[in-house]
């Protein structure tokens, strides 16, 4: 079978671990790479052989490609993500999907009614020890309650990249969206209320960057995602992950010996070390699961590109993982929504 001729669009920190992640997967070949500034960009020598592009109509138009890898600001997700499929290209887009639920919807449409496949860079998702943290969640009972955050004391090029992000997206709602998704996978029940508060910490962004979310599901299900970027961000209690049932509780916890653990070390926030399960009955002590030996950031996004080629060669139905990214969407744009409102808006 011929490889996937890959148009990687976007070279920031994600675009870039993704396009190398394509030169390690036998299957896909990077014909191109594409970002405003690629005169300037000098390519690691794995991409030396991708043509350059600073224009993304041109890219599509010249190099006809199989897969199109989206990792622009949010802005343009969708309207890439759609141009691609109607190419005929399959479609790699990071998330959120989009910058409204109606391009969302839109991007969704369009892969139904071209049959290409559009796989959302929901990278927990293709991660070992954050399944088995779902999976465990989903035997503690109903209801259940979800406590998550990720609060980044961001400074020099991480706190660029982060007003960059801002320019689209408040934290709450960029990052929001995965620990949403998790939530939703959690208690496969329907989103009904969503309320937020936010607030502007620093006069270099027009948008809040801090905010926290509160989402109730119809099972009785109740969650709260706190989200903060910037220089004066606490790193205490950064990393939240617990997850609360009937029938006892499962938390992702920091190895007693990762203590010098930074909260903008992009590893960290996948990284799990240890994976608590308390049973409330006491039938079991509490177990520590140990996960120290799990993917780093690069080789989940080599996940993420595995599971774009398997969706491709075996034709999978992706309805259920492009109707979750819309619907994690609708729940931290809702909150977005809260904020600038000042009340519960219902789903």
């Amino acid at each position: 079978m011929a490889n996937k001729r890959v148009l990687v669009v976007g070279l920031g920190n994600m675009g870039m671990s993704h396009a190398l992640a394509y030169t390690r997967i036998p299957g896909f070949e990077v014909v191109g790479v594409c970002e405003r500034r690629i005169a300037k960009r000098d390519l690691p020598e794995a991409l030396k052989g991708a043509k350059k592009f600073d224009d993304f109509d041109k890219a599509l138009v010249e190099l006809k490609p199989d897969v199109v890898s989206i990792n622009t600001l949010p802005d343009t997700h969708a309207q890439f993500a759609i141009k691609a499929m109607e190419a005929g290209a399959h479609v790699f887009v990071e998330k959120p999907l989009a910058d409204t639920i109606e391009n969302a919807e839109k991007a969704v449409a369009t892969a139904r009614r071209t049959g290409r496949k559009l796989v959302i860079g929901y990278i927990l998702r293709q991660h070992p020890s954050w399944t088995k943290f779902i999976e465990i969640a989903r035997q503690l009972g109903t209801p259940l309650v979800f406590r998550m955050n990720l609060n980044q004391q961001s400074n020099g090029e991480t706190w660029d990249w982060h007003k960059r992000l801002m320019d689209s997206f408040p934290p709450i709602v960029d990052c929001g969206v995965h620990y949403v998704d998790v939530m939703c996978q959690m208690t496969k029940a329907k989103p009904v209320k969503v309320h937020a508060i936010g607030a502007q910490l620093t006069n270099e962004v027009k948008k809040q960057n801090y905010g926290m979310l509160q989402v109730m599901f119809d099972d009785g299900s109740v969650g709260w995602y706190e989200a903060g970027w910037g220089p004066m961000m606490s790193e205490t209690a950064f990393f939240v992950k617990d997850v609360i049932g009937p029938k006892g509780s499962v938390s992702i916890v920091m190895a007693e010996t990762s203590g010098d653990v930074k909260s903008d070390d992009i590893n960290a926030h996948t990284k799990t070390n240890q994976i608590l399960w308390h049973h409330s009955d006491m039938s079991k002590p509490d177990e520590r699961i140990d996960v120290s030996d799990e993917p780093d950031h690069d080789e989940l996004c080599e996940r993420e590109q595995r599971f774009l080629l398997k969706a491709i060669e075996e034709d999978i139905d992706l309805s259920d993982h492009m109707e979750d990214a819309v619907n994690s969407l609708k729940i931290v744009m809702a909150a977005d929504r809260s904020i600038h409102e000042g009340q519960v808006v219902t789903l």
